[in-house]
């Protein structure tokens, strides 16, 4: 399995498939390079490379206190430069948004293009409230089968069927004779708790360095992360944003909705 070392030297896995432009492909906070199985069938012609934060599936754990976005945005660049890419488009899911972006401040001349999934430089501390109710908590269902039932009753994703939400879980929850684990490291609670209660960043001043680049923003029309009013500032802001709302969608859509390919598709033309 492919590793490279990031600048602390923690082992970080990495997949690199395709050929054409590279799109560094950034998941959510508890996520991996799975994340996006859903949607790299319909981005052929794409150079596809991902990665499993520092203490996220395959990769090493760390010190928790690592476990942030400045620094899981220098083991990008380092993933980069590992590559021996120049410039890549970022695709970047919830936490992957927020990294890209840091990126802008830090290696803005390594970005051909950003597209974010239901994340921009607000975050709705509605949205921050949710995720810590699940964040390193072990679900108590027997098994990924009946945890994948559990999930039709969600609201804000009506109408997907079970077998989607039994291969989306299976990306984060590992089932084994001992019952379900989660697939990083618990620990990253505790860092994300360290700063849950200090007053957030303004990034609006980052997210206009990326003014002049092709840029897209999807977002689930039932996300409590990623406000409506906050869409329409990034749009205000940047004339050229491709926006897109997917219907019975929350936090975060998957990506293969009709809605979010037409843009993503959009968005990899301006880069082309």
């Amino acid at each position: 399995m492919p590793h490279f070392d990031a600048p602390d030297g923690t082992r970080l896995y990495y997949e690199d498939a395709g050929d054409g432009i590279p799109v560094l492909c950034l998941s959510g906070l508890t996520r991996n390079a799975r994340d996006f199985d859903f949607v790299a069938p319909h981005l052929d012609g794409m150079r596809l490379i991902r990665m499993d934060y520092r203490g996220r599936g395959l990769s090493e754990h760390a010190d928790p206190a690592t476990y942030a976005v400045p620094v899981e945005a220098k083991d990008a660049v380092a993933l980069l430069d590992h590559l021996g890419v120049d410039k890549a488009a970022v695709l970047g899911t919830s936490r992957g948004g927020l990294i890209a972006l840091i990126l802008g401040a830090i290696a803005r001349d390594r970005l051909l293009g950003v597209a974010f999934n239901d994340v921009g430089p607000v975050v709705d501390p509605a949205g921050l409230a949710d995720i810590m109710t699940y964040l390193g908590v072990v679900p108590q269902a027997a098994s990924l089968e009946a945890l994948a039932q559990d999930k039709l009753a969600d609201p804000d994703f009506p109408g997907v069927d079970k077998t989607r939400w039994r291969s989306f879980l299976s990306h984060n929850v590992v089932e084994g004779p001992e019952g379900l684990r989660l697939n990083y490291d618990l620990k990253l609670r505790d860092a994300v708790a360290a700063v849950f209660d200090q007053p957030a960043p303004d990034l609006w001043p980052v997210y206009d360095l990326l003014a002049d680049l092709p840029c897209a923003v999807i977002r689930g029309a039932n996300s409590n992360l990623l406000s409506e009013a906050t869409v329409q500032e990034m749009a205000r802001r940047h004339p050229g944003l491709i926006t897109a709302t997917v219907p019975d969608r929350g936090h975060i859509p998957f990506l293969d909705e009709p809605q979010a390919l037409d843009a993503l598709r959009l968005w990899l033309e301006q880069i082309a």
